[in-house]
């Protein structure tokens, strides 16, 4: 069953293992066409970010995927999963963020101040801070290994202007369709995720009672980044059936559902 993910590029170094394990694997996609936007609306967006795995599927796939969606991705998984569900059979959620109201008071910047602010995410030292509020463990020269490669999608060209239109167009919203999806879901949630608050974990899966919930044991907001190998294990469990409801733990028991 073909898998195709859905994701913000970070950092790299889970993709060999998950290609292996999973077989048909389809590489992330840039939303490239956002650059072409002018001043548009959520809605316009997300059509035009929707086109490129359509096409992907179109043209390659042509049978129904698990669509993987960690972050970000997880809203841009539900959009698709809704709007095509012809496509798809099964969503994985990995540490989703997709109860924010898109880009919030930033769609509200002067293009000129967004463009600094975009600047600033190419910075080195901002970056490696975020890998420590992303990661619960990672050594020195990790991060930086990290930092190099999730910074190499800030200097194509393109990206400036695709990320200031991303931003003032109000980004994405999916609050809205969370309960409109009808296909089986694994939800995966970092043990320590420092980005996402694990309440969300819970109310994401009270928000879609046909799914599961498992939580992965010291991790922090990537997964599929930190522990690829449980991240493997469990979409090829799911996949298979054999998966059941785990959502219990130490920092979810804690926390009552929203």
């Amino acid at each position: 069953m073909p898998v195709l993910a859905v994701a913000p590029a970070r950092c790299g170094g889970s993709s060999s293992s998950i290609n292996k394990s999973l077989g048909t694997v389809f590489p992330p996609f840039l939303p490239k066409e956002v650059e072409r936007i002018v001043d548009p609306s959520a809605r316009e967006l997300a059509m035009r970010i929707q086109r490129v795995p359509v096409k992907l599927w179109r043209s390659h796939i042509q049978r129904p995927i698990v669509l993987v969606g960690p972050s970000l991705g997880a809203a841009v998984a539900i959009d698709f999963a809704v709007n095509h569900p012809e496509t798809v059979t099964r969503l994985v959620l990995i540490d989703a963020s997709v109860y924010a109201e898109g880009t919030g008071h930033l769609s509200k910047l002067p293009r000129l101040v967004a463009y600094a602010g975009v600047a600033l995410l190419k910075s080195i030292p901002l970056r490696l801070y975020a890998n420590l509020l992303a990661f619960n463990k990672i050594s020195l020269g990790r991060s930086f290994d990290c930092v190099n490669i999730g910074r190499l999608h800030c200097l194509l060209p393109w990206w400036e202007d695709a990320t200031v239109n991303f931003m003032v167009s109000g980004g994405y919203d999916v609050r809205h369709q969370i309960k409109q999806v009808k296909q089986k879901t694994l939800i995966l949630w970092g043990e320590k995720d420092r980005i996402v608050n694990t309440d969300l974990a819970l109310r994401l899966h009270d928000d879609l009672p046909n799914s599961v919930l498992h939580q992965v044991p010291d991790c922090g907001h990537l997964p599929h980044v930190e522990k690829p190998e449980f991240v493997v294990e469990s979409i090829s469990n799911f996949i298979s059936g054999s998966m059941v409801d785990r959502p219990t733990s130490s920092a979810l028991e804690a926390v009552p559902p929203s």
